[in-house]
């Protein structure tokens, strides 16, 4: 397990904290750990610390952020395997997931410290008026102030980082908070990061729970406040934050179209890769299938005929793609939720039952509108099937949903692909691929209750500054 001092990372050094909590294994109750548990007078500290270094971290050279953003990567990919395994004791993801997310945080350090470079501004013609004769006018991107960022448990390394490394390449310190199931591996890299620069009260951590939170996203001197997580949560801390800015990604129940034209092998695989990974612990897993009548029993022939190919079982095996949810509380709710959906009509087609503490790979077909399988997000590894008339129906439905991250459509035509894209009330549609794909370096985020803002080096770095304009008369 990566190495790192005792305490929390605020201010210049390490403080020790009084209470401390086990970090346990979800697969088997172990414990692999401990953590230091903050307070919400810590995190007030780590406030004061980041407020007291922001006017040096926004000074810091464009060269000297981009050496530190390519050095964590450097530094994470030479430890690549001993995080992926912490990662997989920590979440409790197979194995296969872990190496994903480890990967994929390479990726986003890389591209901030590519996103450095292309911080800049625009000449603004203000002659258009009489009154700008003469003037010279210009814009300059400048860092928005302290960034609190507070990440899920799905994927906790990539998470912080997608909040940290933005945060440095657009000159502003930030406050992490990582979520109370999940804290080792966000512990190390703030850790590495401290340990790569001469500034370490640019980057802390408090860890705790709703109190620590609060204390951070209420506090006025903070410039903006990014947050992944529930819906719920996410609208508390937008009322609590504001006036200050937040972005918010909050989930949602991603849909998969499969149109009359669709190639039903593709799109059955894309149910199997798509709606099990991370064992269905991933905002835009699938969830929702919407299956036209013409097509709609062949391609659910298809699922569960191969749906044995999901594997269940410990998640350090390479070969698992379902393991145990990231605590037992969650498993009781995602197994109660299938059993309100199978009591309100819904036809209970495969798994259902938990096993070893770990919930099977479960299809549901019928579910109806008002249930929470089909209504909110499960957060498990539940796929909810649909026949429909047609397109038009499937995509009423898709958009009659509060949440709107991502959705997919499988169709040869390509006049449904633009439909698609002009109909769907999502933040990305993505055509004969999974709705879980996701480019580190896309604008990501949702509409309606999936939230506000993207993510995304390019697109964070913008969220985090804000333009000042320049109007001078020479």
């Amino acid at each position: 397990m990566p190495d790192y001092p005792d305490g929390l990372p605020v201010g210049p050094g390490w403080v020790s904290t009084v209470d401390t909590a086990d970090v346990v294994f979800p697969y088997d109750g172990s414990v692999i750990g401990t953590a230091p548990v903050g307070t919400a007078a810590l995190a007030s500290r780590a406030v004061d610390e980041a407020v007291a270094v922001a006017r040096e971290v926004a000074s810091l050279p464009s060269r000297t952020r981009r050496t530190l953003l390519n050095d964590v990567a450097s530094a994470v990919r030479e430890r690549r395997a001993e995080l992926e395994q912490l990662l997989v004791l920590e979440t409790g993801k197979p194995l296969v997931d872990c190496q994903v997310e480890v990967a994929r945080t390479i990726v986003t350090w890389e591209a901030a410290a590519e996103e450095v470079s292309r911080l800049h501004g625009e000449t603004v013609p203000l002659d258009l008026l009489p009154s700008g004769d003469g003037l010279v006018g210009f814009w300059k991107r400048k860092p928005i102030g302290v960034v609190v960022g507070i990440a899920g448990f799905n994927y906790p390394f990539l998470l912080a980082s997608h909040k940290i490394a933005p945060a440095i390449a657009a000159g502003c310190p930030v406050v992490v908070k990582p979520a109370p199931q999940t804290p080792l591996a966000t512990l190390w890299l703030v850790h590495l990061v401290r340990s790569l620069t001469d500034l370490p009260a640019m980057v802390q951590l408090v860890t705790g729970d709703a109190s620590v939170g609060s204390a951070l996203v209420t506090d006025r001197r903070i410039g903006a406040v990014s947050f992944t997580g529930s819906a719920a949560v996410g609208h508390q801390i937008a009322r609590d934050a504001a006036p200050t800015k937040t972005l918010l990604e909050l989930g949602s129940n991603a849909a998969l179209v499969v149109a009359e034209d669709a190639d039903l092998d593709a799109a059955a695989d894309a149910v199997l890769r798509g709606g099990f990974y991370a064992s269905g612990q991933a905002c835009i897993s699938v969830q929702r299938v919407l299956a036209v009548s013409s097509v709609a029993e062949e391609f659910t022939s298809r699922v569960l005929a191969r749906l044995g190919e999901v594997t269940v079982g410990d998640p350090r095996s390479p070969d698992t793609r379902v393991s145990a949810l990231i605590d037992e509380r969650s498993t009781a709710r995602v197994a109660e939720w299938v059993d309100k959906a199978t009591a309100a009509g819904a036809r209970l087609l495969a798994g259902g039952s938990v096993r070893d503490g770990v919930l099977e790979p479960t299809v549901l077909a019928d579910v109806p509108d008002g249930v929470e399988c089909w209504d909110e997000e499960i957060f498990g590894p539940v796929v909810c099937l649909r026949t429909v008339s047609d397109v038009d129906e499937a995509f009423a439905a898709v958009n009659a949903s509060r949440y709107g991250l991502h959705a997919s459509v499988y169709s040869r035509s390509l006049k449904t692909a633009f439909r698609a894209l002009d109909e769907l009330e999502v933040g990305g549609v993505v055509v004969n691929e999974v709705p879980g794909f996701r480019s580190d370096t896309m604008p990501y985020g949702g509409v309606k209750d999936s939230g506000i803002g993207r993510e995304g080096p390019r697109f964070a770095v913008e969220e985090l500054t804000v333009t000042r304009m320049a109007v001078l008369r020479p």
